[in-house]
C-alpha cells in the first residue's frame, strides 16, 4: 500500500504542476453554479436543499471526468514514460490504483469547493443535512466508477481522444440503462428478470436513491464493485501491453 500512496502522491503533484487540474476544476465549479442557479432554479423552488445541484451530477461527470482520465495511461505511452514506470519496484496493481486515487482525490477537492452552497443552503434554511452528505458521498462514489472506467479506456489507447469518446460511450450506456426509455423499449422483446438486470446496472438509479438519504449496502457494493471491475481490467490491459 506504501507503493500505492507513493504513485498517489506523485500524480496528485503532477495534476496541480500543470494547468490541467485548475481549469477542470474551474469548469466544474462553474458548470455546477449554471446548473444550480440557472437551469435548475435554485431560488424559485423554493426548497432548502441542493436537489438541483446534485440532479446533474452524472451529466457533468459524463463529460469531465473522461477529459481528466484520458490522459492518465495515454499520456505515459505517448512519452514512453511508462516504460520507466514499469522498471521501478512497483507491481502493476500498486501503479493502477495509485493513480487512480491520485484522480480521484482531484475530483473530491472538487466536491469539496462546493460546500459553499451548502453553507448557503444552511443560511437560508433549515434543509437535511444528513441527506446532503449522503449526496455527496453517493456523488464521489459515482465519480469513481466514471474514473475507473475512464482509466481501462485511456489504458486500452495512446490517443487522448479516443480514450475520451469511448469512456463518454461506455459511461453513457451505463447511465441510459435505468431511463424509462430503454426499459419501455426492451418490454415487449426482452424477459423482466433480464430487463431488471440490465436497469440494474444503470449509475443514475443507484445515485439517486443514496441522494435521497437512504445509503443501502446494495448501492454502496454496486459503486465499489464497478470500480473494482474496471480497475482489475485496467490492470490486465497493463500486464498484456507490459508482456509486449
Amino acid at each position: 500500500m506504501n507503493a500505492s500512496i507513493i504513485i498517489l502522491k506523485r500524480e496528485f503533484t503532477s495534476f496541480f504542476s500543470t494547468p490541467v487540474a485548475y481549469i477542470f476544476i474551474g469548469i466544474f465549479l462553474a458548470l455546477s453554479a449554471v446548473f444550480t442557479f440557472i437551469f435548475g432554479g435554485f431560488y424559485e423552488r423554493g426548497q432548502a436543499d441542493l436537489l438541483t445541484f446534485f440532479n446533474y451530477h452524472p451529466w457533468l461527470y459524463l463529460f469531465l471526468v473522461p477529459a481528466i482520465s484520458m490522459r492518465i495511461w495515454s499520456e505515459e505511452r505517448k512519452s514512453g514514460t511508462i516504460e520507466l514506470l514499469m522498471t521501478l519496484p512497483l507491481s502493476t496493481l500498486q501503479i493502477v490504483i495509485g493513480k487512480f486515487l491520485a484522480a480521484w482525490f482531484v475530483l473530491a477537492v472538487c466536491l469539496i469547493l462546493t460546500t459553499p452552497l451548502w453553507l448557503t443552503v444552511n443560511y437560508l434554511g433549515a434543509p437535511d443535512n444528513g441527506v446532503i452528505l449522503a449526496s455527496y458521498i453517493s456523488s464521489w462514489l459515482m465519480s469513481g466508477a466514471f474514473l475507473a472506467i475512464g482509466m481501462c479506456m485511456s489504458a486500452s489507447t495512446k490517443n487522448q481522444v479516443v480514450a475520451f469518446i469511448l469512456t463518454v460511450v461506455v459511461a453513457f450506456l451505463f447511465i441510459l440503462t435505468g431511463t424509462d426509455l430503454v426499459t419501455s423499449l426492451l418490454q415487449n422483446s426482452w424477459p423482466n428478470w433480464a430487463i431488471d438486470t440490465i436497469a440494474a446496472l444503470s449509475f443514475l438509479s443507484h445515485f439517486q436513491d443514496m441522494a435521497k438519504g437512504v445509503i443501502r449496502l446494495n448501492d454502496l457494493m454496486f459503486f465499489i464493485i464497478t470500480i473494482a471491475a474496471w480497475l482489475f481490467a485496467n490492470y490486465l490491459i497493463i500486464l498484456k501491453k507490459k508482456a509486449n
